[in-house]
């Protein structure tokens, strides 16, 4: 499918470096315009309604979210694209939105948008926009934030207080829930370890990270294991061991 395509970046060497490896490595993407600031890309995208949008976050006066901001429907899929890991990149994660770091590296942009080729394809308004800007805004009390977790049927919007407990198999990692909903996601588990340890995570584990509101005891037998809400047992390791007694007050 042909995906049409807006570029807003400040700089115009970004732009032009942008649209070469566009055009080299990813044909099926049109670009139907530029832009240089916000206003001139907030204009733009109601003009022409793109598909997607390559987003420069900081720009000189309005920056990248507020542009999203401004936005009356936002339907687009967004790829950002930044200079270094800044601001906002850790909402960016935790709501599974793509970004590329500059240089622009050929595989990642890609990868980027076969991705966002998929999406398209299940064409619906982009959650994953206003899950990022309620975590930007602050709109939401740090209780109530979802974490975005792509499966391969759909992106679940899962309130972060309700994860149990992830482990992790090679690449992949299965989220158990409250519930006792199991959600498997092509990630590895370190990924989400960084995004949930401020949310009271721990890794205990090579395999295993934990919510520490839900754990009900440390055991001492067998080795040493976790009793989590809902029986399961999950195994401490003995590097851990005195990190997560520390933590539960013990």
């Amino acid at each position: 499918m042909n995906i049409r395509a807006i570029l807003i970046d400040d700089e115009l060497p970004n732009l032009d470096n942008l649209g070469a490896m566009l055009a080299a490595h990813c044909p099926e993407v049109e670009i139907t315009a530029t832009a240089r600031n916000a206003a001139d890309g907030a204009r733009l995208i109601t003009l022409h309604r793109p598909d997607l949008l390559f987003l420069d976050i900081q720009m000189p006066g309005k920056n990248g979210f507020d542009l999203l901001r401004e936005l009356p429907d936002r339907d687009v899929e967004v790829i950002f694209v930044t200079a270094y890991d800044q601001h906002g990149i850790q909402a960016i994660k935790f709501s599974a939105i793509d970004y590329l770091l500059k240089p622009v590296n050929s595989a990642e942009l890609k990868e980027a948008v076969n991705k966002a080729v998929i999406r398209l394809d299940h064409k619906q308004k982009n959650r994953q926009l206003e899950n990022l800007l309620a975590l930007i805004d602050g709109r939401r009390d740090r209780n109530s934030h979802r974490i975005a977790l792509p499966s391969q049927k759909d992106t679940r919007f899962v309130p972060v207080r309700d994860i149990v407990r992830c482990e992790s198999s090679n690449n992949y990692t299965t989220f158990y829930l409250l519930t006792g909903e199991e959600i498997l996601v092509s990630r590895a588990i370190y990924e989400y370890e960084e995004l949930l340890v401020d949310y009271g995570f721990v890794r205990c584990h090579q395999s295993h990270l934990v919510n520490l509101d839900h754990v009900l005891s440390l055991v001492k037998e067998d080795n040493g294991y976790l009793l989590m809400e809902g029986g399961r047992k999950v195994p401490l390791s003995r590097q851990k061991r005195d990190g997560i007694k520390k933590r539960l007050g013990i």
